[in-house]
């Protein structure tokens, strides 16, 4: 088997560039604070953030304005939006019926099987109350959709005959589910391809052609889990391979001006945890250093996703050897994904910045607010733990987002800003701090 080089895979360990001593203790001891504050006072915490966000001395107002701005320049384009827009304001996340259909649309994307389908139609749909969003939408598309899953709703609720009432109900019910699923599922793909840009690379980057024309680049994700089997980890493995051949084939504007793609480590590997750390650095690396030698081969942005926070020290060990390869000199395309709720986010930023300056390389940053707080919290109760590793209010994740967002404006030397929000107001600080230290070389 040979890498994305032509290097033999036998030779990768061999290749892994020479570290001073010192260095791999300073960046150890490091990596060992970060895990020692994993589960710090909230409070503290807190008042630190806020502390250091008042030193920022931000002009509060004219950041509010701009917010305001572009909260109305979007409801203005939303006027002219698709049916499937306003099907999405109607049924929002905060009702029981966005939800059931936030996880129709994703759902029904990854089940091969009609039965399967059939079950969980039957299980979302029978539950909400659709007759309530009857008529509120001045959409004919939504009031249209509204009323198919009111009726949708009542059919697959029960089977009992005596229930609905005439004979044609009764025959719908006996041969309508699959033409139900039908319905249903056509509807969903519509919704889903709001958030999958497609089903393959491919389409991803012909839909993408439009956006890709008015300046926009984009990181592609694999949609998918993490690996249970080593087979499971090998099917990831070469469908982010394929990717990577298809995105730098694509996309030859270089690591910022283009296209990107963004890997989950555990989906390279089925037993990616801190029990398991001599199989990760033996079998899992090798994987990644391939991934990443192909990505350096083509010029295109390598982002290593955020997971669990339990996964951070290992994930940070594996980005750290990454840094030093020979075989990656000269790339600066080298991305890491940071949790803004996680409450060590400043530090794992001060981090990374520590590592490209000792690495002599310029990474990437991309900083996310975070996107498994639930299971954290369920997970730290379940074990009985003192405290969680994320914030457990809304706000001092977002508090913590704009302080981190400064640190890595000023870190512009070495780190290549990358800021993912979908709020206004954040929008608009980070805008703002930028501004103010002549920071233009960033991207939203």
């Amino acid at each position: 088997m040979l890498n994305a080089v032509g290097m033999p895979a036998a030779k990768l360990k061999e290749s892994v560039m020479p570290v001073e001593r010192s260095t791999v203790h300073r960046l150890a001891a490091h990596r060992a604070e970060i895990a020692r504050l994993c589960r710090s006072d909230e409070q503290g915490c807190v008042v630190a953030l806020a502390a250091a966000y008042r030193a920022l001395s931000l002009d509060e107002k004219s950041i509010s304005r701009r917010a305001v701005e572009l909260v109305e320049a979007v409801r203005a384009q939303r006027r002219t939006a698709s049916g499937v827009d306003h099907l999405m304001h109607e049924f929002s996340l905060s009702s029981q019926e966005g939800i059931a259909l936030m996880c129709l649309a994703e759902a029904l994307l990854r089940i091969p099987d009609g039965e399967t389908m059939d079950r969980l139609i039957r299980d979302k749909i029978s539950q909400g109350d659709w007759r309530a969003h009857l008529g509120h939408s001045g959409s004919l598309f939504v009031n249209a959709a509204t009323w198919g899953l009111m009726v949708t709703g009542t059919m697959v609720a029960t089977h009992r005959e005596d229930t609905l009432g005439n004979a044609l109900s009764r025959v719908i019910v006996r041969g309508g589910e699959p033409l139900i699923r039908r319905g249903v599922e056509f509807a969903m793909n519509l919704l889903g391809q709001q958030f999958v840009m497609g089903e393959t690379v491919d389409q991803a980057l012909e839909r993408s052609r439009t956006n890709r024309g008015r300046g926009f680049t984009h990181s592609f994700d694999m949609l998918g889990e993490a690996a249970l089997t080593t087979y499971d980890a090998e099917i990831y493995c070469q469908a982010y391979e394929r990717a990577i051949h298809t995105i730098g084939q694509a996309s030859n504007r270089g690591v910022i001006d283009g296209d990107g793609i963004s890997v989950k480590l555990s989906a390279l590997h089925p037993r990616y945890c801190r029990a398991q750390h001599r199989r990760v650095m033996e079998e899992l690396y090798p994987r990644l250093l391939v991934l990443a030698e192909l990505a350096a081969h083509y010029r295109i942005g390598f982002n290593i996703d955020a997971e669990e926070a339990d996964r951070l020290s290992l994930s940070l060990e594996l980005i750290e050897r990454l840094a030093f390869e020979p075989s990656l000199a000269g790339w600066d395309g080298l991305g890491v994904v940071v949790q803004a709720y996680q409450k060590r986010a400043p530090l794992v930023i001060d981090h990374l910045a520590e590592l490209a300056r000792l690495a002599e390389r310029r990474m990437m940053i991309r900083l996310v607010k975070g996107a498994y707080w639930d299971s954290e919290i369920k997970r730290a109760q379940i074990d009985g733990l003192s405290g969680f590793p994320v914030f457990t209010r809304k706000s001092h994740t977002d508090l913590s987002y704009l302080v981190c967002a400064a640190r890595l404006l000023d870190m512009a030397d070495v780190i290549y800003p990358q800021f993912a929000t979908h709020n206004a107001h954040t929008l608009s600080c980070v805008e703002r701090m930028a501004v103010d230290r002549a920071v233009s070389n960033y991207e939203f």
